[in-house]
């Protein structure tokens, strides 16, 4: 059978814990939310000449032919939702993933495996987040190239390859630069303060500079663990709307010690690091109480 192939941007785009919202609101009032939420970017794809292809749940998937329009979409759809949500009891919050390249089309379907790689790059996106491949990256004109920025190498199921994954910076665009022009965020711009990481000889800084870090057994990574516990890109730190936040995206999970308190252990998911403590990756402290990454947080200054 000969199918028909065409160089498109795939983009896939869920809304962040709706589980969640069923359970605290009930079926009816979250299906309310939910809708409004996906009406909203829908608006959105449409105004950037995308197509959806499918509506599953919380989650659309839409095609673009050309990466920029799906970049300008992504940006686009972040920008309404916070915005739309801004106030609100319950705030909504999307993730989205991108991946460019030959697709095979068939009844308004599209299929094969820059589908897939599209569909992981998203599921490794946390709430708020844009994240794309070099593939999209590459295919950008600079204005839009210099949103981007690559945060890590991703091992994606199915891949024998690492792939290099790209965040883009989509609070840069009017709407944010109009609201951080209020001074209440000019407040939360200065009050984001500086995170150190230490390890065995090993510094690293996140700050206004440095948004992000990743930590792991991989040479690639920020700070490097000689652990056989650790995944090759075993947790991403990053300055996220002015808190700093570790994210687990290991097999084995991520151990946290804040200075006053007990550990906790993450798998997969996101916790917000404040004043100081230890990460121990896969591997509980007690396990190895010498093999842990100390991080402290400066507050910025007045």
């Amino acid at each position: 059978m000969t199918y028909q192939t065409e160089k498109l941007a795939v983009m896939f785009a869920d809304i962040s814990g709706s589980t969640a919202l069923y359970d605290r609101l009930g079926d009816d009032p979250a299906r309310g939310l939910i809708a409004k939420c996906i009406a909203l970017m829908l608006d959105k794809v449409s105004m950037h000449h995308g197509s959806l292809i499918k509506t599953i749940g919380d989650e659309i998937m839409c095609t673009f032919s050309l990466p920029e329009d799906a970049i300008n979409a992504a940006c686009a759809m972040q920008s309404s939702v916070e915005n739309d949500s801004r106030g609100e009891a319950h705030a909504m919050h999307i993730r989205i993933g991108i991946h460019y390249g030959d697709v095979i089309c068939e009844k308004g379907d599209v299929y094969g495996d820059i589908v897939n790689v599209a569909a992981r790059v998203a599921s490794i996106t946390r709430a708020s987040q844009i994240m794309t491949t070099m593939a999209v990256a590459d295919s950008l004109p600079p204005d839009l190239r210099n949103k981007t920025h690559q945060i890590m190498r991703a091992e994606l199921k199915g891949k024998q390859e690492q792939l290099d994954i790209f965040q883009v910076d989509w609070e840069a665009d009017d709407t944010m630069r109009t609201r951080v022009g209020m001074s209440a965020f000019r407040k939360s711009q200065q009050g984001n303060g500086e995170l150190t990481l230490r390890y065995r000889g090993q510094s690293f800084k996140i700050n206004e500079q440095n948004k992000s870090a990743v930590l792991g057994r991989d040479e690639v990574c920020d700070i490097l663990v000689a652990n056989d516990f650790a995944s090759r890109q075993h947790a991403r730190i990053e300055l996220r709307f002015g808190k700093f936040v570790i994210i687990d995206q290991s097999t084995n999970g991520t151990f946290v010690r804040f200075a006053n308190g007990h550990p906790m252990r993450l798998s997969r998911e996101d916790l917000v690091l404040h004043n100081a403590g230890a990460i121990s990756l896969g591997q509980a402290h007690q396990d190895d109480p010498d093999d842990v990454v100390e991080f402290s947080i400066a507050p910025a200054a007045e």
